[in-house]
C-alpha cells in the first residue's frame, strides 16, 4: 500500500492532533477513574476489616469475601452508570448544535464507555478484595 501524499498528510495534520490529544486525554480520565476507585475501595475494605475477620470467624469462605467486595464494586459502577448515562444523553442533545455528521446520541459509544469504566473499576476492586480475602479472623479483631 502506497503511503499518503504530502498533500493529504498535511490537510489532515489538525485532524490527527485533535485525534491524539482527546486520546491522551481519555485515556487520562480513564486511568484517573481508576485510581479513585481503587482508593475508595481500598479505604472501604481497610475500614471492614474487623467485619470480614467476624465472617471469616463464623465460617465464610474466603470466595464469598471476594465476591462480595468485588459485588459492592460492581454495585457502585451500576449506580454511577445509572446516573451518568441519561446526563450523557442530555449533554449530547444540548451540544448537537456544535456536533456536525455525528449522532447526538451513538448507542454503541455509549456501550463502550460503559464497558470501559465497568472493567476498569472491576480491575481496581481486585487488589483490595484479593488483599482482604486472605485476611486472619484473629489479626483482624484484634485490630483498632
Amino acid at each position: 500500500m502506497p503511503s499518503p501524499s504530502p498533500l493529504l498528510h498535511r490537510n489532515t495534520a489538525h485532524e490527527r492532533l485533535l485525534l491524539g490529544l482527546s486520546s491522551g486525554l481519555g485515556s487520562l480520565a480513564v486511568l484517573l477513574a481508576g485510581v479513585g476507585r481503587y482508593g475508595t475501595l481500598a479505604y472501604a475494605v481497610r475500614r471492614r476489616t474487623r467485619e470480614i475477620g467476624i465472617r471469616l470467624a463464623f465460617g465464610a469462605h474466603r470466595h464469598a469475601v471476594l465476591s462480595m467486595i468485588l459485588s459492592d464494586a460492581l454495585k457502585l459502577v451500576a449506580l454511577g452508570i445509572g446516573v451518568g448515562v441519561p446526563i450523557a444523553v442530555a449533554g449530547g442533545y444540548s451540544l448537537r448544535v456544535f456536533l456536525f455528521g455525528v449522532a447526538p446520541v451513538d448507542p454503541a459509544a455509549l456501550a463502550a464507555a460503559c464497558a470501559v469504566l465497568a472493567l476498569a473499576a472491576l480491575l481496581a476492586a481486585c487488589i483490595p478484595a484479593r488483599r482482604a480475602a486472605p485476611v486472619d479472623p484473629l489479626v483482624a479483631l484484634r485490630w483498632e
